[in-house]
């Protein structure tokens, strides 16, 4: 009895099956969290872009209201076109910026609620669901 013990610890085989099996939920885990990290920060570039897109729009308007109107506009027309953007989790924010006239400043609201990044293990850190960027652009001119 005492040499079959002796025997089965000296055995080597099979030890990598048992380091396998010790190592792939941790290697999945962080396998999944790159993925899911990586849609999130996708996501978080595409609104990133989509707001200097959006404000280099209002800079064909003559006037605020005009430029405002191009923001509405664009944002309607051209958000679904960027990666991993819903057009119904967006909403907007256009302003000149307070003791700045001329700037036009857009800020964008992202709702990321439904990116698979929320459907990871509970007890790692995760980022706020909400993405928000903006963007200010000098308005030229005379």
């Amino acid at each position: 009895m005492l040499s079959r013990l002796k025997d089965f610890r000296a055995d080597r085989r099979a030890t990598a099956v048992i380091e396998f099996a010790l190592l792939t939920p941790v290697f999945l885990l962080m396998l999944m969290g790159m993925l899911a990290y990586g849609i999130y920060f996708g996501a978080a570039h595409a609104l990133q872009q989509l707001a200097a897109d959006t404000v280099r729009t209002a800079l064909a308007g003559v006037d605020e209201g005009e430029g405002r109107a191009l923001v509405e506009a664009y944002l309607r027309r051209n958000a679904g076109a960027y990666m991993l953007i819903d057009p119904e989790r967006l909403s907007y924010e256009f302003d000149v910026p307070a003791g700045n006239a001329d700037q036009y400043r857009v800020r964008l609201l992202y709702d990321a609620s439904d990116l698979p990044i929320w459907n990871l293990y509970p007890p790692l850190p995760l980022p706020s669901p909400q993405i928000v960027h903006g963007a200010t652009i000098r308005r030229g001119g005379i």
